[in-house]
Order: C-alpha cells, then sequence, then structure tokens
C-alpha cells in the first residue's frame, strides 16, 4: 500500500499543542509550528481502525496489557533492530518522560547527581532538578559538522555522588545516531563507576540515511546489564496524544525497583486505547514507516539543499536519526531573543536552542515531520527571518 504524507491536515482549533499553544501564547495568529516533536501526518488506518473496533464495544472499564502486547512489542524491537528481549523485561509505562521521572526516584536520592550531555532534550534537566537532584553536564563536543561525546571530560565530572547518567540515543536535537564505539565507551563508563545507564531511546525507529540504532542495552554483557531502556511507538506513528511506552530493564533487581516506583505512584493501569493504538503500531507499521522515514529524508535532504543555495552562511548538521533538524544561525550574529522575535515576525515558531541548554545558543531545531508544502512554506519564512 502507499501511503499519503502530502495530505493537508488542518489542526487549527482541535486543542492540538503543535498548531494552538504558540498562537495562545504569543497572541499572534497564523504562525506555522514547526517544533514540538509531533507529526503532520495522519496516524495508519490500521491503527485507527483498530482504536475504531474497540470504541464500538462500548465498555471502557479498567484493562490490562494482554500477552499479544508484550509479544508485539519484542516482536518489533526483533525485526526493526535486532534486539531479542524476554517478556519479563518489559515493564509498560504511560509515558517516557514521566518514566525518566519515576528512575530518577527510584535510583536516586534528593542531592545525588545524574549525568546528562548536552545540548539534550531539556525535560531531562528539569525532571533532575525539579526533583531535587543535581545535574551533572558532559557536554558533546563539536567536531566540524557533527557532535561527538566527550568521554575523557565525563571521567573527570563523575564523583561518589553521582548514580546515573542520562542517555538520549538518537540524540535529540543533535541528530546523531551513536556509534558502536561511543556506545561501548559510555557503557564501560557506567561499569567503571556503578552507574545505571537510563537510555532514552523513544526516537530508534526514526534511522535516517542507512545509520543503525544499537540498543545500548546490547552492548552490556550477560549478568552485568546496568540499562533501563525507553521506547514507544508514540513518536514513530504520530501517537504522543495517546500515552503508552515501555521500560525494558534486564537485571530484576533494577527492574524491580523501577517497578516498585511504577506501583507506588500508581501507574500500573494503563489507557486501554493506547494499548490498542501501541499493538496495532508494532504488528503491522513496517511499510508506513519506511515510507514515511524515505519522505521525512526527502524533506531533509530539500532543507539542505535549500539552505545551501539562499542561506549559504547557515551550518546544518547531518540528520541521522529523528525527524528534528539542528541548525547553526551564529554566523547571522543574531542574537537569541532577537532571533525569536525575527521568526515570530515572519510568522515562523521553531524551538529555540538555547532550551536545550549548553551549546544551544544560536541555534534553532525544525521538525520535518510535515508534508512538504508546509516545509516549503516554513523554509520561505526562515530564510526571509534570518538574511
Amino acid at each position: 500500500m502507499t501511503y499519503n504524507f502530502d495530505e493537508h491536515i488542518d489542526r487549527r482549533g482541535t486543542n492540538s499543542l503543535k498548531w494552538d499553544y504558540a498562537e495562545r501564547f504569543t497572541g499572534r495568529t497564523g504562525l506555522l509550528p514547526l517544533w514540538v516533536a509531533d507529526m503532520d501526518f495522519r496516524a495508519p488506518e490500521f491503527i485507527t481502525e483498530a482504536m475504531i473496533g474497540r470504541i464500538t464495544g462500548g465498555v471502557f472499564g479498567y484493562s490490562q496489557f494482554p500477552p499479544s502486547y508484550y509479544e508485539a512489542v519484542k516482536g518489533w524491537l526483533s525485526r526493526r533492530h535486532g534486539w531479542e528481549i524476554s517478556t519479563d523485561w518489559i515493564v509498560p509505562i504511560p509515558g517516557v518522560v514521566p518514566a525518566i521521572r519515576l528512575a530518577v526516584d527510584a535510583y536516586t536520592r534528593p542531592g545525588e547527581k545524574i549525568v546528562i550531555q548536552p545540548p539534550v532534550y531539556y525535560p531531562f534537566r528539569s525532571v533532575i532538578a525539579r526533583n531535587g537532584r543535581q545535574v551533572v553536564e558532559n557536554p558533546l563536543r563539536r567536531e566540524d559538522s557533527a557532535y561527538r561525546m566527550d568521554p575523557e571530560q565525563l571521567d573527570e565530572v563523575i564523583d561518589d555522588d553521582t548514580r546515573a547518567l542520562l542517555l538520549c540515543s538518537p540524540h535529540n536535537p543533535v541528530g546523531r545516531v551513536w556509534s558502536e564505539e561511543e556506545l561501548r565507551a559510555l557503557v564501560e563508563a557506567c561499569r567503571k563507576h556503578n552507574l545505571i545507564l537510563i537510555s532514552d531511546e523513544i526516537h530508534c525507529d526514526l534511522i535516517m540515511n542507512g545509520n543503525k540504532h544499537i540498543p545500548a542495552s546490547t552492548l552490556f554483557g550477560d549478568g552485568d546489564d546496568r540499562s533501563v531502556t525507553f521506547t514507544s511507538a508514540t513518536k514513530s506513528f504520530n501517537l504522543s496524544g495517546v500515552s503508552c511506552a515501555n521500560a525494558i530493564i534486564p537485571d530484576p533487581t533494577i527492574r524491580g525497583a523501577f517497578s516498585r516506583q511504577v506501583a507506588k505512584d500508581w501507574l500500573q493501569l494503563p489507557n486501554l486505547m493506547s494499548i490498542v493504538a501501541a499493538e496495532a503500531a508494532y504488528r503491522h507499521g513496517d511499510e508506513w514507516l519506511d515510507q514515511a522515514l524515505a519522505y521525512m529524508e526527502a524533506n531533509y535532504r530539500y532543507l539542505v539543499e535549500t539552505l545551501a543555495k539562499r542561506a549559504p552562511n547557515l551550518t546544518v548538521f547531518p540528520l541521522e536519526g529523528t525527524y528534528l533538524v539542528w541548525v547553526d544561525l551564529r554566523n547571522t550574529g543574531i542574537a537569541d531573543r532577537e532571533l525569536k522575535e525575527r521568526l515570530l515576525d515572519a510568522g515562523l515558531w521553531l524551538d529555540d536552542g538555547p532550551m536545550f541548554g549548553t551549546g544551544g545558543s544560536g541555534f534553532q531545531r525544525i521538525n520535518i515531520a510535515c508534508p512538504r508544502a508546509t516545509l516549503e512554506d516554513a523554509l520561505e519564512r526562515f530564510i526571509n527571518a534570518v538574511t
């Protein structure tokens, strides 16, 4: 089946966070939003049909995750990533950001330290800080047109109060798909310092341009896996409003601590529609996702070619994973506050680099999971604002 990713869907006035929030927040109308990680593509019919089928039953009582859900998750990870997991490793959770908070409470105490690698998805910092833990930075190192981890600096910042490292893989916002060498160095650091590796792999299905995602857990040895991995179908299939995710934890002691935290917060009962949507995605989603990835790769090439011709002083970083493009505007000399105002005046709402922490000033993040016509309009506004 061929899917139509050029279809325009008017989302204004639907209480869409992506489309309605910016106008309510700024008081400006007509803003074109390419910010939050939310696709503008229609969810595939096999998902909506499964949800409709569940609705027609007419009873919406408390539900549990059935055995078929666990099998669907295992099958997906095996097919897409070569990761063979056991059913008992899976702890269903309502979402990845809530799960990070659960992990913070499960594995650390107030005042203890957790490492992040900025510039990075902004809830990482806020979840740690708001729960009374200390943020320790191991900033990514920029080398030419790519980012690398800095294992030497990591070793220097870890001390006796450091308990965990929070990994973003693939990395949001810089678009890296980490190599096996980089991940092995991180795993060794966690072993050396007895850290829990909390790996947010929500974008693991969104791999571009021939890259390969390696689940960090697979690089630990048997009986020595200190990883907690979070995955979800929400980013891959535009189901962000249907909250459902998975914590995959091989070690029974580490898993037990997390599961107790889930139960403590009464989060073990899922939204029943999330079960239906996620299972349908995992069972039937390969063809749709492959076509969506091809479409977004074409969008990325269009963005790169357009900016190279019309705004050559900007640097677009390679998009290895996610559908979020990281653009360096520092050569324009425009300060962050002024840049935001220029973009708003042009009718464009993007994610500002400074919100991602250290190393984000002078950057913008652009969501390309949209019809080509939307991207063309957005790039025209973007170029007019910054040149």
